[in-house]
This record gives structure tokens, C-alpha cells and sequence, in this order.
């Protein structure tokens, strides 16, 4: 049973969405991923996040461009933690996604993210879950670790060759 639906507006938020999926593999979490216009198909999304709870879900992560409602109509349904993804865009990169995300009225919280931040809204679906799963935070721990680990090989690399060749293998 999938423990975290993955939806998107339109499958140009596929690379971004795809990177949350990517932390919920590494970490083992099953998930359920789809597309689904909220404004073109309203009656679709209706049956989706009405249906997410007893599918299992914990969490939603939606996420979605300009107008950005998807996030919001799914925590207007959906009562557990609905996790919004704003998606940079061309005509105002991702400001406007972003301030439709999460300025959610009172009542209606959505969890935001970075502009096309999906890895960090797997992380966040991950920590949520972790609330309740001591083997699942045992991994995250780990995984935390291991990214100060890769900052202090990079500190040690850098005062061992300089910065300008730092730079250089870089490029």
C-alpha cells in the first residue's frame, strides 16, 4: 500500500516531481505517482483525493505551476499533511506558484517547498512518516550524516588543493 501519493498538474513537472520519487526510493517508501489537471479535469482530482486516505496515503505531494491549486484543493480534502511543490515558471518564475501555494487560508496549511524543490518535499514526506517509524528515522539519520560527511570531504579537498584548482575540477 503506498504510504505517499505524488500528483502533478501536467507533465512538465515531471523532472521536478521525479526527484521526490527518487528520495522516496532511496529511502524505501512506497508511492503512487500521477497526473491530473485540477482545472481541466476537477471531477477526476475530486474522485483522486477523496479516495487518498483510504488508499493509504499519510501524505500528498502536489505540485503544481502559475495558478498553483492543486496543492491546496488536496488539503482542502485530504486531512493529513499535503506537502506543495511551487514549479518555476516562464512567466514569473515560480513566484507566482509559489505565493498561490503557500498562502493557504487559515485553516487549509499546506507545507511548501522551495521553487522546484523535490527533493526536499521527499525528505519532508520522509521526516513525517519517520514521526511513527523508528526504522525509517534510523534512516534519515544516517542520511543526514552522510551529507555533513560529504561537506567536511569537501572542506578537507579544499584546503588541501586551493581554491583555484578547486574551481578548476569544478568546471
Amino acid at each position: 500500500m503506498a504510504k505517499v501519493g505524488i500528483v502533478m498538474g501536467s507533465d512538465s513537472d515531471m523532472p521536478v516531481m521525479a526527484k521526490a520519487a527518487e528520495i522516496l526510493d532511496k529511502f524505501g517508501i512506497d508511492y503512487e505517482m500521477t497526473i491530473i489537471s485540477a482545472h481541466r479535469e476537477p471531477d477526476v482530482f475530486f474522485d483522486w483525493a477523496k479516495s487518498a486516505e483510504e488508499k493509504g496515503f499519510k501524505v500528498i505531494i502536489a505540485g503544481a505551476g502559475k495558478a498553483a491549486h492543486l496543492p491546496g484543493m488536496c488539503a482542502a480534502i485530504f486531512p493529513l499533511p499535503v506537502i506543495g511543490i511551487p514549479m518555476k515558471t516562464s512567466d514569473l518564475g515560480g513566484v507566482d506558484s509559489l505565493y498561490s501555494i503557500v498562502q493557504m487560508p487559515s485553516g487549509i496549511p499546506v507545507a511548501t517547498v522551495a521553487i522546484n524543490g523535490g527533493q526536499n518535499a521527499g525528505i519532508l514526506a520522509a521526516k513525517i512518516l519517520a514521526a511513527s517509524d523508528g526504522e525509517l528515522l534510523g534512516k534519515l539519520k544516517d542520511y543526514s550524516e552522510s551529507l555533513k560527511n560529504d561537506v567536511v570531504k569537501k572542506a578537507e579537498k579544499l584546503e588541501r588543493i586551493g581554491y583555484k584548482e578547486y574551481l578548476a575540477q569544478m568546471k
